[in-house]
């Protein structure tokens, strides 16, 4: 019989498939991917797995299990999940943040993809993650303690300050972004959403700030939880917040 790959071996082979999944050329993403470990936010399995209209258990709290393009239920009640790796992968590799940027994470969950995102912005960058849960964001900012440059913040991101950013990434259904995230973004900063105008359609859009205005660019079928806040257009023109000093400087 032949032996099962090791899960390191499982894992780099997932890098692999995400990099290729994120239509980028940038060679960090397999190497980051490889390096962030999937089971270590996800909480302890056995694991709910979304399948069709419900969720499944894996067989055992084998890690393999989760190197699949799989949600993983986060809180199975609200219907929270660590979304699909393929398209996560696609959508951060059109964010393409780079070293030394600020992104803003909306929607951080447990941290999984905060984790990858604030790799991408070393050395120099940061990354300000927003989760509106309070469980998840506890949950987050433990996950996340070991990543440089990282700051949870448990609350809500269309209320609360935004730093000038380079990415704003979220990963909430928005019917209209609020006008605090356009404002905060800098010149070639990229926003990059689901857009959801009504409860059955989603399409992630990419919009890039530029001296004339900004650029829209769809990028593919995307569905979440709606995003309190932006999910109705009347709390979506509310206008900016000022930034108040030193609110959302990173920790070590």
């Amino acid at each position: 019989m032949t032996r099962r790959a090791s899960i390191d071996a499982i894992r780099a082979f997932h890098a692999r498939m995400m990099a290729a999944a994120s239509g980028s050329a940038d060679e960090r993403l397999e190497r980051i991917f490889a390096l962030v470990p999937r089971e270590a936010f996800v909480g302890p399995g056995p694991w709910q797995i979304m399948a069709g209209r419900g969720y499944i258990e894996t067989p055992s709290a084998d890690p393999a299990f989760l190197y699949q393009n799989v949600l993983v239920a986060l809180d199975a009640a609200k219907g929270i999940n660590n979304g699909e790796p393929y398209l996560h992968a696609a959508l951060i590799g059109a964010a393409a943040p780079q070293p030394g940027e600020t992104v803003v994470h909306v929607g951080a969950g447990t941290g999984y993809y905060t984790a990858i995102l604030s790799m991408l912005v070393l050395r120099g960058g940061d990354v300000l993650a927003f989760e509106i849960e309070p469980t998840l964001a506890a949950r987050a900012r433990n996950n996340l303690d070991p990543f440089e440059g990282v700051t949870l913040v448990a609350g809500d991101a269309t209320a609360l300050p935004l730093p000038a950013s380079d990415v704003i990434y979220v990963n909430a259904g928005v019917t209209a972004p609020p006008t605090a995230w356009l404002a905060a973004l800098r010149p070639g900063g990229r926003l990059v959403f689901p857009w959801q105008a009504n409860e059955r359609t989603g399409l992630a859009l990419s919009l890039t700030r530029s001296g004339a205005g900004f650029a829209a660019k769809p990028l593919l079928a995307a569905r979440f939880i709606p995003c309190r806040g932006a999910a109705d257009v009347g709390s979506c023109l509310r206008p900016p917040v000022p930034p108040r000093r030193g609110r959302c400087g990173p920790h070590g």
